[in-house]
């Protein structure tokens, strides 16, 4: 795959500094490194390479759709694990705010929340990433989740408002499709999931067109790697 190596990306970001980032990683982009405090100890990011990594970020802790996310990803926890990625979330709180919230999330739903969330008063990896809402009146930070694969670079990005919550179920799918087009003998098509056809490559030559038939442009076949 074709990286887009910017000169941001071979540093660690500076979690004191309030200076911000002009460009948001992209797809293809190495994801920018970090070290930051989170409510597992400290975390430097660039220490999970050799594993996916979904890093997402939430508006603010004690909020009731940030909660429904953190209590479906919780959930689902051991599928993202199974499939080799680590669940990694951020807000601008701070580490007591997030340290609160997840006792509380413990103690009201009686559900562990078994990944790192990330503290970010600074605004610095918020900036890094692209994570900040222009619109708001604050420092909150939007959905944005930033798959990255494990060698560190940015695979796929969304971004949602505040007000409407993630799908998890999507975000397994979407992992799902990224590990399976890196066997690199198939793409995914709409709404794929494992066990579902796969779309072979675009053919290159006149005479592969001829031969692939009227559906040179769409060849589905069964997958054999499933």
């Amino acid at each position: 795959m074709r990286v887009n190596t910017a000169a941001m990306n071979d540093r660690i970001i500076d979690t004191s500094s309030m200076e911000p980032v002009v460009a948001a990683p992209r797809i293809g982009d190495v994801a920018p490194d970090f070290m930051a405090r989170t409510t597992q100890g400290t975390l430097t990011l660039s220490a999970l390479r050799g594993q996916w990594v979904l890093l997402f970020s939430h508006p603010a802790d004690f909020t009731p759709v940030c909660t429904s996310e953190f209590i479906a990803f919780a959930q689902a926890a051991s599928q993202f694990a199974d499939m080799n990625c680590a669940l990694i979330g951020l807000s601008v709180d701070s580490l007591p705010a997030h340290l609160a919230w997840v006792e509380a999330i413990r103690e009201r739903f009686d559900i562990r929340i078994p990944f790192p969330v990330v503290e970010d008063p600074s605004m610095a990896i918020a900036r890094a990433y692209g994570m900040l809402d222009a619109t708001a009146r604050n420092s909150a930070t939007v959905r944005c989740v930033y798959m990255i694969d494990p060698q560190g670079i940015v695979r796929a990005t969304t971004c949602y408002p505040m007000t409407v919550g993630r799908s998890v179920v999507e975000l397994l799918r979407l992992l799902a499709a990224l590990q399976r087009v890196d066997e690199g003998d198939a793409l995914t098509p709409e709404g794929w999931t494992p066990g579902k056809k796969v779309v072979l490559p675009t053919v290159q030559t006149q005479d592969a067109v001829t031969q692939a038939g009227p559906s040179w442009f769409m060849c589905l076949k069964p997958d054999q790697r499933q």
